[in-house]
């Protein structure tokens, strides 16, 4: 017994720097970021509209389960617009929010239209990728409805309305904008929904 005590003794310094070693590798371990690459995710349900930094959050997932166009830090998303509603933990890329990445995949020669449909709750009805007519009724007491655009894509819908009516985006035609924008100034619009 006080044979293992020398030993020990002689041998204390050599345990401490063992020891002190391990501790220093096990705080580096700690700090080091879980493996995988960060990715933007929702946060919760969202509706729709544009992004506050309680909407998203960071999570890491394996470089192969990370799609193109996926965001890796909170600041590239907020203030941005999704596209349309999204759930809980959903990825969000380029293409989820509206922008460039987000016009290109709608095709070529299509624009983002805004317009506003003057019944608040039935834009509300609509979802992104709907197929809608946009009517428009020109004058007071005897209105009457004319086709402005056919057969274009709801691109978002508002997450609420106002008493002036409610803002969609619409995946429309140069040519189609040109005569939304002429309709919204003299009428009020309204769609009609194609089946799907």
């Amino acid at each position: 017994m006080r044979a293992l005590s020398r030993r020990l003794a002689r041998h204390r310094r050599l345990i401490a720097a063992s020891l002190a070693a391990i501790c220093v590798a096990c705080a580096l371990l700690s700090v080091r970021p879980p493996p995988g690459v960060a990715v933007v995710t929702a946060a919760r349900d969202l509706p729709g509209g544009r992004l506050s930094a309680a909407d998203v959050t960071v999570v890491r997932l394996p470089p192969e389960a990370v799609p193109d166009g996926a965001f890796d830090e909170r600041a590239s998303v907020v203030g941005g617009v999704l596209s349309g509603p999204v759930r809980r933990g959903e990825l969000l890329t380029d293409v989820r929010l509206l922008g460039r990445g987000f016009l290109a995949a709608l095709g070529s020669g299509l624009v983002a239209t805004p317009v506003r449909i003057a019944d608040a709750d039935a834009a509300t009805l609509l979802s992104p990728g709907d197929v809608v007519d946009v009517l428009a009724a020109f004058g007071q007491e005897t209105a009457q409805a004319v086709t402005v655009a056919r057969e274009v894509a709801v691109v978002t819908r508002p997450v609420t309305g106002t008493i002036e009516g409610a803002l969609l985006v619409l995946a429309t035609t140069s040519e189609q904008a040109l005569a939304l924008a002429r309709a919204q100034s003299a009428s009020r619009l309204s769609v009609t929904v194609h089946p799907r």
